[in-house]
């Protein structure tokens, strides 16, 4: 039995192999009885019948290595080309004592996101980010619109279609709301909005999706130019790039769940209008700092925070000049001693 484990056997079966043939299972001159396959320098079984089906295991990985990339695939393919019939823990045993290896699939090289042109200022209507979302019980997709550095949301359609008819009407009911339409008209009828050159005459805002049919179309490219919008998108394969609107799709759903066993458009749309006025009302957004998006949007974030940083500030104060107050072994100080 040691012979069987030096070459390469484990203690188990070893142990079974001597069980099985009768063979003692002590000392460094056992032998395996006669006839029975005995390990070669490799620690590979060596009779005849093994000898060949590991030739062809070798021979249909020199075949079918490109192909297949995977022992477990191998197994399966030998079998399928009546070759020989293991486990794929076999033909993985085999290759490693043949030194034969997989080579990995070449791998694409990471690309670069693109970053936002410079004349898109961090400002709210200054870039806005849109996508669909599904609704399958009431079959249904809903465009939603969605100002990136606000994170307001601005408007959705609801619709059976992914079209560029969707996106022109969601757009158009955006610009109107924000009072921006008749200012995106006109600056496109100067005819010089160019993206890419620094004359003072933008876009009047950056439109930022992924790679859907309806973004890139050509009809919705015109549309974007008319009202001089300069468009933006994200990798292809990367929702990440995309990560506001995405939030703001999952986030309807896991918060208003109820929405996804509606079975009817129009109750559907007037529970989208009534949830839209809550989210941008009413809940605090973490992502710009706990206040509401209206309240971004319309400049009132940035002294909304400031006021909580304040009275924190005062609050640690007075909660110190009580603490020491109340310790006896310590002069009474007032605020105005506090550091």
């Amino acid at each position: 039995m040691r012979r069987w484990r030096r070459a390469g056997r484990g203690v188990r079966r070893a142990a079974r192999w001597a069980c099985l043939s009768g063979a003692p299972t002590g000392g460094c001159g056992a032998e395996p009885p006669a006839g029975w396959p005995t390990p070669d320098r490799a620690g590979v079984r060596c009779t005849p019948s093994w000898r060949k089906e590991g030739e062809a295991i070798l021979a249909v990985f020199e075949d079918w290595a490109e192909v297949d990339r995977s022992h477990r695939k191998l197994a399966h393919r030998g079998s399928y080309l009546g070759r020989f019939w293991c486990s794929a823990s076999t033909v993985r045993r085999v290759l490693l004592l043949g030194d034969k290896h997989f080579r990995p699939r070449p791998q694409p090289g990471k690309s670069a996101k693109s970053p936002f042109p410079d004349w898109a200022g961090l400002r709210p209507n200054s870039i806005w980010i849109y996508d669909s979302t599904h609704f399958t019980r009431c079959g249904m997709t809903v465009l939603i619109i969605e100002d990136l550095i606000s994170r307001k949301w601005l408007t959705h359609l609801v619709s059976v279609e992914e079209t560029h008819t969707q996106v022109q009407n969601a757009f158009t009911a955006a610009l109107e709301a924000e009072g921006l339409l008749e200012a995106a008209l006109e600056r496109a009828g100067t005819g010089r909005v160019d993206p890419d050159s620094d004359d003072g005459v933008n876009p009047i805002l950056l439109a930022v999706s992924d790679n859907g049919s309806q973004m890139i179309s050509r009809d919705t490219r015109t549309f974007m130019t008319l009202v001089a919008i300069a468009q933006h998108f994200g990798r292809p394969s990367t929702p990440t790039d995309q990560a506001w609107i995405e939030s703001l799709n999952g986030t309807i759903k896991a918060e208003w769940p109820h929405l996804l066993a509606i079975t009817d458009p129009a109750i559907l749309r007037a529970e989208l209008d009534t949830i839209q006025t809550q989210y941008n009302s009413v809940r605090l957004h973490q992502g710009i700092g706990y206040v509401t998006p209206n309240d971004e949007h319309e400049g009132r974030g940035e002294a909304i925070r400031q006021a909580r940083r304040d009275g924190m500030t005062k609050a640690r104060q007075q909660r110190l000049a009580r603490h020491r107050a109340e310790r006896e072994n310590q002069p009474i100080q007032g605020p105005h001693d506090v550091g």
